[in-house]
Order: C-alpha cells, then structure tokens, then sequence
C-alpha cells in the first residue's frame, strides 16, 4: 500500500492556472492535497482580475498572496518568510516554460503540466536552464501514476512477453467533434489555437500522453515517425486528428493514434504491446483490469490491489482490492513522488526510488522531439523522420 503519504510537514504550493473554471485545476488541487503532502497557499489563477480573487477566495488564499501575473508571484514568494516550496503550473501550453524560468531562477521548484513547452526551441532552453540547478522540474503525465500501468512496466522488464515487437497506443478523444465555440467552452478554445497550443495542437494535448505512456512502459525510445496530421473539423485554425507509424529503438514497430474528433469516445487512451510471447492490454476507462495474454498458455487478468502484484504496483495503491481507484489517485501518486523529490533535494540527500518513476523536464523534451518530428514528417508528406 501507499507509503508515501502522511508527511510530517505539508510542502508549501502555489497556482499558475487552475482558477475556478479549470477542470484540470480542480483535478491538480484534489491531487496535490490527497495524500497530505502540499498545501495550497498562493497564487495567480486566472488573468482576469476578478476571476482571479474570486478562485483565491474560494481556495482560502490569502488576499496579499493572490498575484496578477506569475512573474510578482515568484518574486514575492521567494523572499516571503513563509514563501511557496513548489509552483504548479497548469495555464495554456505557451506560459508553461516563461512561468517555469520565472519560479526556477527563484530556485523554487516547478511541477508543470503537460506538454513541457509551445515549442521545442522553447523546451531545449528550459531543459538547459533545468540542468543548471539547484531546483526541479518535474511533469504531470499522471498516467503514469496508474498501479496496473506501473505493473504492466514491470512486466516488461521481466521479460513475462518477451521481446516488445509491436506496441498500438491512442489517446482519442470526442471532445472536439463539434466546434468548440459552438458547445460554449471557451475555456478550451485555446487548445486548437496554434499560438498558445503550438504547432500541433493535438499532439501536445492528447499525443504526448500516449507518447509518454508507450515510452514508460515499454523502456523503449521512438528512434523514426511517419505521421500524417489531419484537421477534420471545418473552419478549425489547428489540427484535431494524427495517424503516426512508429519505429522504436529495438526494432519493434507501432502506431500511434491522438485525436479530438473520434466521436462517442469519451476519454479514449489505451495501450497494447505485443511481445515474442504474450501482450498486455490496458485501457484508462478500466484502469483496474490489466490483460496478460499469452500465445501458448492460458490468459491472466490482473487486478489493482492484489498481493501477488510487484512492489511498484503495491506503492502506488491506497486502498484495498475491490474498492476502485481512479483517475485522482493515479494524479497524486505523480504529485507524491513529487513531493519526495522536492524534499529530498532540500535536505540533501537521494529520494527514494518510488520517486524516481515521477517525469522530468527531460521527459518533455522527448516529448517535444516528438512532436517536431511529426509535424516534419507531415509537411514532407509522410516521409519517415528521425526522432532526436
């Protein structure tokens, strides 16, 4: 079960983003305080001047430590006798790496959302500014958090299917099969807007999930892409659909699917890996149930919580088996292998290896590789394209 919770002294947290129309804001606050490890006490969460206050007031932030804009928040809190241990940073993809420098050369750690910049240009920077030290980046690819997913890497690395030889990973999603002006949600507009997305909105919304995902548990790098990027839905600025053939380091080939516009799919991210011997099959609507299923012996079903599960599937569980866990869950284990991390480096010493399954600044910029290597493929109509 979950030994990383119960912490003796709460790590200060502080809010780019997240205001009070912010479903992902909700779900970092929930997350960052579920196991006890951060508690909210700053921050600039929308940047209309009333919004802002009234998310402030109804996180119980104090007036003087509700900020206009991030670049006074880092200021003021690094010199605050009681001043934020951490930023978390979940505003549109373009403020991600200014507001990230901003909180780093303050030496206060970050815990950015996905995808780690606008831009590759951009991540390479911040990457190098990262690597100067003394404080942290680290990334919520909250899927990663998920027990099974973390049993399914296990797996992998046991050799229980053999060689990985094919991998089919998609995160499609419905939720932009219809204009999104026309459905009122304005506070999604942003994500087909190629000034504040990048240049593909769809593989740095959804794409760099899966990609995170295929590379977490399988332990391989994506060494060439084939992509074709499609907009679907008329009038859109961005595009809203990608088809990606895959080569990875080994040999094993895959596909990648990431879309706004597969309707009736509601959340849409799932995983196969075929290897020598059996596959594996996971899909994040029924994150309990994980499939083993091998060519020559009879299949297995896994089962978050049972006692026969690796080590790193028991740490990231909270609850008994029969009692589901969720979407929630999986979030806070990223933020509590976080929180570890951030402790760890402020008393000098080495975290615990738990943490180490938390993503990095580093794992953005693969993520970012990524999707520059897509949108040149594209633009050469397909062409296989070499992954940096």
């Amino acid at each position: 079960m979950k030994t990383l919770g119960n912490p003796t002294r709460r790590l200060r947290l502080g809010f780019v983003g997240g205001g009070l129309e912010s479903s992902i804001g909700s779900t970092h606050r929930y997350a960052a305080q579920l196991d006890g490890h951060f508690e909210l006490v700053a921050g600039v969460f929308a940047r209309d001047p009333a919004r802002n206050r009234a998310a402030g007031e109804a996180y119980g932030i104090a007036a003087d430590r509700v900020y206009p804009d991030f670049q006074s928040m880092a200021a003021a809190e690094a010199v605050h006798a009681d001043g934020i241990h951490a930023a978390a940073i979940m505003a549109p993809n373009a403020v991600h790496v200014p507001a990230s420098l901003a909180f780093l050369d303050q030496g206060i750690d970050v815990i950015s959302d996905k995808p780690l910049a606008a831009s590759l240009a951009e991540a390479e920077q911040l990457l190098e500014r990262v690597r100067k030290g003394p404080a942290l980046h680290l990334l919520t690819h909250n899927y990663s958090g998920y027990p099974l997913i973390r049993e399914a890497r296990e797996l992998i690395a046991a050799g229980v299917i053999g060689e990985v030889r094919l991998v089919q990973v998609e995160h499609a999603a419905g939720f932009g099969t219809h204009a999104l002006e026309q459905q009122g949600a304005k506070a999604l507009m942003w994500r087909t807007d190629p000034t504040q997305a990048g240049a593909s909105s769809v593989l740095a919304d959804v794409g760099v999930h899966a990609h995170q995902l295929l590379r977490f548990v399988t332990g391989q790098e994506i060494s060439e892409v084939s992509a074709e990027l499609s907009t679907l839905v008329p009038g859109r600025g961005s595009d809203d659909n990608a088809h990606v053939k895959l080569r990875l380091g080994n040999g094993a080939r895959g596909m990648l699917w990431a879309s706004f516009v597969a309707a009736g799919h509601r959340h849409g991210l799932q995983l196969r890996v075929f290897g020598s011997k059996g596959s594996l099959y996971w899909h994040q609507e029924d994150p309990e149930r994980l499939e083993v299923r091998y060519q020559d012996q009879p299949h297995q079903i896994l089962r978050r919580g049972e006692a026969w599960l690796s080590e790193s599937a028991r740490l990231s569980t909270r609850i008994k088996a029969g009692q589901p866990e969720g979407l929630l869950e999986a979030f806070a284990n990223i933020y509590s292998e976080a929180a570890e991390r951030i402790r760890a480096r402020r008393e000098q010493r080495e975290p615990g290896a738990q943490a180490l399954l938390c993503p990095t600044a580093e794992d953005g910029l693969r993520g970012m590789r990524f999707i520059g290597a897509c949108v040149k493929s594209d633009q050469a109509q397909g062409r296989w394209t070499e992954v940096a």
